[in-house]
């Protein structure tokens, strides 16, 4: 699956000790990230990571194009709720598309946990179909 890995400053902790603790089932995966994420994840684990742009400079719009054209398979954008965000609308464009394309999204590590284990179990396995 393509696995496109988001997360806000506040988050990007998180989002790094999440990848490592799934790194078994990450690493089987193409994993693509905007910028400053990318980075703090390769930097982290062994996970090879296609970088994009940070996200206010371009990032969320490059994976949005992906999932545009149908080369993205799963979301996971650790979104910061309590810091306002001066991209806000580059990051509700990139949600808007995941939904209009029907790509699972998850803006938090509860979700992406059951996520990225339904993946390791095949339960998002239609995707290959589409």
């Amino acid at each position: 699956m393509r696995i496109a890995l988001i997360a806000h400053d506040r988050m990007k902790e998180q989002m790094v000790q999440f990848s490592i603790a799934y790194e078994p089932i990450l690493e089987k995966h193409k994993l693509y990230a905007t910028g400053t994420t990318g980075t703090k994840i390769m930097e982290n684990t062994n996970l090879e990571v296609k970088r994009f742009l940070s996200g206010p400079f371009g990032g969320d719009q490059e994976i949005g194009a992906l999932i545009a054209k149908n080369k993205m398979d799963l979301v996971l954008f650790f979104r910061d709720p309590l810091t306002s965000q001066p991209h806000e609308p580059d990051i509700l464009a990139l949600l808007r598309l995941a939904d209009v394309h029907n790509i699972p999204v998850a803006t938090n590590m509860a979700t992406a946990e059951i996520l990225i284990r339904s993946i390791d179990q095949g339960d998002l396995a239609w995707r290959d179909s589409i």
